[in-house]
């Protein structure tokens, strides 16, 4: 990095795009109030989420290491800084907020709206459709596993203990119902907890995990189940982003369109029975699949590619097997595999 002049951009491995550098800050500094943090942290955000990029093995564009030394410091300071006012600050248990809450809903907002930019560029014909969204959830999730990387200490500070807290993406609540029918006067705390993560464990298979499984595909799971969760849920940053992109990409797409009666059909005719069902309508992607899958005009090769790629987008973002589009194309890439 040294052996730059002037100012020639640095370049990374990614294909020739520059490394960002650490942006000069004068005297302000980045941890005094959540507006001058994020003011600090969007750049890099930006420049990790969205700047194009081509690399083939998948990388986020860098950041210079001083800036992510900055960023990690000022995250650090940030919520030390919030820490101390807390408990310099008498407060009642109910009005007291988590610190870390103000930095996290803010990268929330940001990944809604940067997913939201992504779906407005997305071509109005659905066979090209597919052909967009591979490339675009792939770069997307780059960014959101390096944002995650840069942004480890809010995941420890804020998301560890929010889960400690029981806000995460599977809480008491949810599996009180069910371990509830089980559970008699005579169990201990500890047979109740057994049960607690015996059902954590049947709600991760959903997702691919297997019982006895690693402790890589316990993870991989877990993932998709965050993804999966309702907007309310703390997960990781990664999770976050993934989220949003389900919420705000896919199931737009995945919406069937309503269909407006013009009349309520007191006095209509009825039609005669027909002996083939009508398919009623589809959302854009499911067009999207039906094309892909039925078309004659695609290499059998990059079909089965295609179908791949979008099955595991689709699980990544967590959107869940028994959905119909999932199971089309888990069975496609199955009977493929199985063939092959």
């Amino acid at each position: 990095m040294s052996n730059s002049k002037g100012k020639q951009p640095i370049k990374s491995s990614n294909l020739g795009v520059p490394v960002m550098l650490n942006p000069a800050s004068g005297s302000a500094n980045p941890a005094a109030s959540l507006s001058a943090l994020w003011a600090y942290l969007q750049p890099a955000l930006d420049h990790i989420v969205k700047s194009p990029s081509n690399d083939p093995g998948g990388k986020a564009p860098a950041i210079d290491f001083g800036f992510y030394a900055g960023i990690h410091s000022a995250c650090y300071n940030y919520f030390t800084a919030q820490s101390e006012a807390a408990n310099s600050t008498a407060r009642t248990p109910d009005t007291s907020i988590t610190s870390g809450t103000d930095i996290y809903e803010q990268l929330d907002k940001y990944f809604a709206d940067a997913t939201r930019e992504l779906i407005l560029g997305a071509p109005q014909d659905d066979t090209t459709l597919i052909h967009y969204i591979i490339p675009c959830f792939n770069r997307y999730s780059a960014g959101a596993h390096s944002a995650n990387r840069l942004l480890s200490y809010v995941n420890r500070h804020y998301v560890k203990r929010a889960v400690d807290e029981d806000k995460g993406w599977l809480r008491l609540t949810d599996v009180l119902e069910s371990v509830a029918k089980t559970i008699t006067v005579t169990d201990t705390r500890e047979n109740i907890s057994k049960r607690l993560r015996e059902k954590r464990i049947d709600e991760l298979k959903k997702w691919g995990y297997e019982e006895g499984g690693s402790g890589e595909l316990m993870a991989s799971a877990e993932a998709c189940a965050e993804a999966a969760s309702a907007p309310d849920r703390v997960v990781p940053i990664s999770s976050l982003a993934l989220r949003r992109f389900r919420t705000e990409f896919f199931e737009p797409l995945l919406a069937v369109p309503k269909i407006k009666g013009k009349s309520k059909g007191k006095h209509k005719i009825p039609k005669a029975a027909s002996n083939s069902s009508t398919p009623g309508p589809k959302g854009r992607l499911a067009r999207s699949v039906k094309e892909l899958l039925e078309s004659k005009n695609i290499d059998e090769g990059e079909r089965l590619r295609l179908s791949r790629e979008l099955a595991k987008a689709l699980k990544t973002v967590g959107v869940r097997t028994d959905h119909p589009l999932r199971k089309r194309l888990d069975k496609f890439v199955a009977s493929c595999t199985q063939g092959g």
